[in-house]
């Protein structure tokens, strides 16, 4: 499956919640997010992680293959006043000088990568002792729920979309971090619920990999008039509650 995220990054910056602001209160207590440190934000998109780094005092790189994404994230900077440097590269060969930042993150994006090449991209740019972090925020498949009845259509309309059903923890980022090199390996997780509108929650599955980002825009509008039944059918609460977990794991350069 051909994955372009560029096709639907306006959907993407207006209906994908972002990680919710208890994933950076938690890098902060944890030391991982400090005034002033040098992070880079790999597979940046529209800037969701790398605007609430900079938020909290952090100079943030964003680095993003796509140019759309990368507009958007601009855009947002722009509208709330924070400074982002946008770099267009892909994490596995950034470009950018070594040993130069205290943190590099990958948001929703590590199983995107080369994973062993991003992993030794990402150790050459830190500095000794920074920490390299993968952060996912994923809808959670409960019986009954409107993310199984979402999921099961996405499959309905793109049987070769690969991600139904899964949702972190991903064990695999462990041995990523061990063979990379990194030690002093930590995570942390927890649940949230994530209120949707009916008109949210269907940008939302647009701007996912299954659909948008991966068929033509005759079939994208196929799906998305049967979601819309769907939700106004079986799921009419408006707004949803949409169960999420949040979830990072992390490791240190030595």
């Amino acid at each position: 499956m051909t994955v372009d995220f560029g096709k639907t990054a306006d959907d993407y910056a207006r209906h994908r919640a972002g990680f919710p602001p208890e994933f950076f209160a938690r890098l902060e207590r944890l030391g991982l997010l400090r005034q002033g440190m040098a992070a880079l934000d790999l597979g940046a998109g529209t800037g969701t992680i790398a605007l609430g780094l900079a938020a909290r005092g952090a100079a943030v790189a964003a680095l993003d293959p796509a140019a759309a994404m990368l507009a958007q994230a601009a855009a947002r900077a722009k509208a709330l006043g924070l400074a982002l440097r946008m770099i267009e590269a892909k994490a596995e060969s950034t470009g950018l000088p070594g040993a130069a930042f205290d943190l590099v993150i990958a948001g929703q994006c590590w199983h995107w990568f080369d994973r062993p090449r991003a992993a030794a991209e990402a150790r050459r740019l830190l500095k000794p002792g920074g920490t390299l972090l993968m952060a996912h925020f994923d809808w959670l498949r409960l019986r009954g729920g409107v993310v199984a009845a979402t999921e099961d259509l996405i499959l309905k309309h793109n049987p070769a979309w690969p991600s139904a059903g899964k949702s972190a923890p991903y064990p695999a980022w462990y041995i990523d971090l061990r063979d990379g090199g990194f030690g002093a390996i930590e995570s942390f997780g927890f649940e949230t619920d994530v209120p949707y509108t009916h008109e949210a929650w269907r940008g939302r599955i647009r701007a996912s990999a299954g659909i948008a980002a991966s068929l033509p825009p005759e079939r994208v509008a196929a799906f998305d008039a049967e979601h819309a039944a769907l939700l106004a059918r079986d799921f009419p609460a408006d707004p949803l509650a949409v169960p999420h977990r949040c979830w990072a794991v992390w490791g240190t350069k030595p």
